[in-house]
């Protein structure tokens, strides 16, 4: 099995109906699921400098590490993630 990070971006305040799909999701991965975890706020680096990022349809708010045979399998179960802006799915290696 490979394993693979999914991103998850964009955030919008939680209610219960968003809550509860969410639940729903993480249930129907957890054979597959490795780990999961939440950002808070952070901080950009570059060499322009430091910037504060932004808690809107653009930030990373959480991930899931889940093992799937191909990428393929990953987008699948991704797919019934009841996400706010999108997810990216990449292997881990």
């Amino acid at each position: 099995m490979k394993k693979f990070m999914l991103l998850h971006f964009g955030f919008e305040k939680p209610t219960p109906e968003i809550m509860g799909a969410w639940q729903a999701w993480f249930e129907a991965i957890s054979d597959q699921q490795v780990e999961q975890g939440r950002f808070a706020g952070g901080r950009e680096i570059s060499r322009d400098g430091t910037r504060e990022l932004a808690w809107d349809g653009e930030a990373i708010t959480g991930y899931n590490i889940i093992e799937a045979e191909t990428l393929d399998e990953a987008e699948k179960l991704a797919q019934g993630n009841p996400f706010i802006s999108s997810i990216r799915i990449y292997e881990l290696r």
